[in-house]
């Protein structure tokens, strides 16, 4: 058997599961009126059936303080149970075990029901540095509902069907609230020394137990460090796991890094690509160290092998490969059936997973656009006829609707320009702790070898090939090229694209401005990439914030890397002209100047222009044409992706 330790049983509390991969607990803001959704038992359906271990369904409130968003699963009331049970029986048919998250944010409030700021609830009044939410201290008769309220929602989840609950103590929740005495400033039972500290989680995981039956699962997760300033000492995180485990109430342990309450910590709640992998591990090792029940662990394990390394070498039982799986539902079989070179390996962009949750949509993957679509974009119609599809480009867009095309049975056969496959992805793979990205165009080009589409590289497809090969359709996806923008003054400086410094392909001054129009992932790359190549780098940015289209931890995270290498970043500026060293720009909101004096080189990331003139080209042939990705308007590679699905899926 591939990965050996990976697919052995294990027992946890009263369950057996049938391998050591875990789906952690993950909000995918498919919830409707905090009740189970039919999309959501849809998407964990699909990872069940894809052969996973355990689901630890997202968190849901114990108590009416806790809606912390608009769309938070609530399990405080009997009502939730019909939509738990639907979810449990879906999962337990394709043999996955459940369990499902007990949870209260305190003063994590991210959002109100209705726009308005609800009133947060903590320990003290100690305000949150990430959402600048002052919370209000809990008195003893709320901490005791909702206390009660754990034990309660418990009950239901057991009621409806789950085999297990799981306490969430970790990013700076209400539970590790109380435990950090940065943010516990009582003077009560509930403060003070570390005793006092734990009795509000020792209180919950007694009150859950007193409230279900003997062999219901019941674990707790904690943040081992919360890679932040004024946390609790992981040294003693490591102390209340050996405690809790002496107390003998809880059947495992589930180890993660991060806090919601900072921008730094929360970084790690969903750690982005320039984050190593596995780099929780370690600390879980310390938890096994001192504690007799499994110990689970999560933090960037997206790859079967480092998931088999954690486990045969001791550090953890079992492995949360959350975004693995949302790239990929069906990883765990692929991996148990030897089939590694298939799975679709996350690459931890963050765009369209904890991104559109933060935006309120739906999470989905921008390699795997069926997730979160599962009830409507799984489906492969066989075609009917069966159609000859020429497909024009060979970038994230081609690709998708070539493999889809070609699985649902239609002749494909791709032509592309370039003598490697991926379009913008080359590029992107070239900035600064972006390598992993290139992971796109591999995983997307091995869909096509698996579906048979025919390739042809170094061919550009133009009329007269059009002609020859009598396609029933063709697909565009040609791309964009960079934006030029009407510059005044443009040949009395040094003014070069993105494009061109990514390749090579210029030589760059000292003293390096970059002018951006989309603050997104380009500015910031190359920012960076110039920075540690030594010039000095100024970055204007026409948007409020640096990297204000990026997800957030993405966002957070390399603003604090250019901070720290001091690269210069000026908000609200709209490129206007230059004149020999100085360029010019307009300050986006009230129209003044902004200058920037001895400039050796300007650097346009001004957005990019459609490669389109095919369709006009292939338009008098009468051939039926369709245009995906950029070549139908310039986005991201999530819009590329999904535009490719969806042409195949109907051509």
């Amino acid at each position: 058997m591939s990965f050996p330790k990976l697919f052995s049983p294990i027992t946890v509390g009263g369950a057996t599961i049938r391998n050591r991969i875990l789906s952690t607990g993950h909000d995918t803001a498919m919830a409707h009126d905090g009740e189970v959704a039919d999309r959501l038992v849809a998407y964990q359906e699909a990872r069940a059936r894809g052969g996973v271990g355990l689901i630890v369904v997202q968190v849901a409130g114990v108590h009416r303080t806790a809606k912390y968003t608009s769309h938070i699963l609530m399990a405080d009331a009997d009502r939730c149970i019909p939509g738990y049970r639907r979810l449990a029986e879906a999962i337990h048919r394709h043999g996955a075990t459940v369990f499902g998250q007990i949870f209260h944010p305190g003063r994590e409030v991210m959002e109100g029901q209705d726009g308005a700021a609800p009133p947060a609830y903590a320990p003290s009044a100690v305000p949150n540095g990430r959402f600048h939410v002052m919370p209000v201290p809990l008195t003893l008769d709320l901490i005791a509902e909702i206390v009660a309220g754990y034990g309660d929602a418990a009950r239901r989840m057991q009621e409806a069907g789950l085999d297990g609950v799981e306490v969430v103590a970790s990013m700076g929740y209400l539970p590790a609230q109380f435990l950090n005495p940065v943010t516990n400033r009582r003077e009560d039972v509930y403060g003070g020394p570390l005793e006092n500290r734990m009795r509000f989680l020792r209180e919950v995981i007694r009150d859950v137990r007193a409230k279900t039956t003997p062999g219901f699962v019941v674990g707790m997760r904690i943040s081992g460090d919360d890679k932040d300033t004024d946390t609790l000492d992981p040294a003693e995180v490591v102390e209340v796991c050996r405690r809790l485990d002496d107390d003998g109430a809880l059947d495992y342990f589930n180890v993660i890094a991060g806090t919601s309450a900072t921008l730094q910590g929360a970084i790690h709640i969903v750690p982005p690509m320039a984050i190593e992998t596995g780099y929780v591990a370690p600390f879980a090792a310390r938890v096994k160290a001192v504690v007799g029940k499994p110990v689970l662990v999560a933090g960037r394990i997206n790859q079967p092998q480092i998931a088999e390394t954690i486990i045969a070498s001791g550090q953890a039982d079992m492995c949360g490969m959350t975004r693995a799986l949302i790239a990929d539902p069906a990883m765990p079989n692929k991996a148990r059936a030897g089939r590694a070179e298939d799975i679709r390996a996350c690459i931890a962009c963050n765009q369209a997973c904890i991104h559109h949750f933060h935006r309120g949509y739906a999470i989905s993957c921008i390699q795997h656009p069926e997730t979160g679509r599962e009830r409507t974009h799984t489906a492969r119609p066989p075609a009917a006829p069966r159609k000859r599809v020429l497909i024009a480009g060979g970038g994230p867009a081609g690709l998708k609707a070539a493999a889809v095309a070609a699985e649902r049975g239609h002749e494909v056969t791709l032509y592309e320009k370039a003598g490697q496959l991926g379009g913008q992805v080359l590029l992107a793979q070239l900035l600064p702790r972006r390598a992993e990205f290139g992971g796109l165009a591999t995983n997307l080009t091995r869909e096509c070898e698996l579906a048979g589409v025919h390739i042809v590289k170094a061919t550009a497809v133009d009329r007269a090939l059009v002609e020859r090969e009598q396609p029933d359709v063709v697909i565009v996806a040609t791309g964009a090229v960079p934006r030029w923008p009407e510059i005044e003054g443009r040949d009395s400086a040094h003014i070069v694209d993105a494009w061109q410094v990514l390749q090579d392909q210029v030589n760059v001054g000292q003293s390096v401005v970059i002018a951006e129009w989309r603050p997104d992932w380009i500015g910031v790359g190359l920012a960076e990439k110039l920075r540690r190549e030594g010039c000095r780098v100024r970055l204007y940015v026409e948007g409020f914030a640096v990297g204000q289209f990026l997800p957030w931890y993405v966002r957070d995270h390399v603003a604090g890397v250019l901070a720290e290498l001091e690269v210069e970043i000026i908000p609200y500026a709209r490129l206007y002209g230059v004149d020999g060293a100085t360029v010019y720009f307009q300050h986006a909101a009230s129209g003044a100047p902004i200058m920037a004096d001895a400039v050796d080189t300007v650097v346009l990331a001004q957005g990019h222009h459609r490669q389109a003139d095919l369709l006009d080209e292939l338009s008098p042939l009468g051939t039926p044409l369709v245009a995906i990705g950029d070549a139908l308007t310039p986005r991201t590679a999530e819009e590329a992706v999904l535009e490719g699905l969806q042409a195949a899926l109907v051509v």
